[in-house]
């Protein structure tokens, strides 16, 4: 009997620790983040810029169309053109893709220091939180500000 007892003891002791421990749960306005850090505004910039040009190539083609003169031109021209865009298309998808990810992984080495610093048990995004938590947005923007 005694030994039960102190099992249950023991075990509540355990129990209460565990929960002395917790840290809670940390969360982020990503879209705030991504609003007030450097390089993600740089990595807008330049993927923007690159559908820039996709647009202007486009202006470009449309205009040499326009001045060829036989129907077999400008289907030869169709497809040679089309060709080119998909190429275009797909090393602009394939930028922004790397650009981006490159952003979130930054963002998410932020969250999981200040997620270590202070001492939480996870980081989720804003909008999954509905009720509670700790906002760490602001520290995890001065995280990204220090950071290289």
């Amino acid at each position: 009997m005694k030994g039960i007892k102190l099992g249950l003891i023991a075990l509540a002791i355990v129990g209460m620790t565990g929960i002395a421990n917790a840290g809670g749960v940390g969360y982020i306005d990503y879209l705030k983040v991504i609003d007030n850090y450097d390089y993600a505004k740089q990595v807008t910039k330049e993927v923007d810029a690159k559908g820039l040009e996709m647009q202007q190539y486009l202006v470009d083609k449309e205009k040499e169309y326009k001045s060829l003169d036989t129907p077999l031109k400008k289907q030869t021209f169709e497809e040679r053109v089309s060709q080119e865009f998909k190429s275009k298309e797909s090393a602009y998808m394939a930028l922004k893709e790397k650009r981006e990810q490159e952003v979130y992984n930054k963002i998410k080495e932020a969250a999981k220091a200040v997620m270590v610093e202070q001492k939480l048990d996870a980081v989720m995004d804003a909008r999954g939180v509905f009720v509670g938590g700790i906002d760490i947005t602001p520290s995890v923007i001065s995280k990204l500000k220090t950071m290289k």
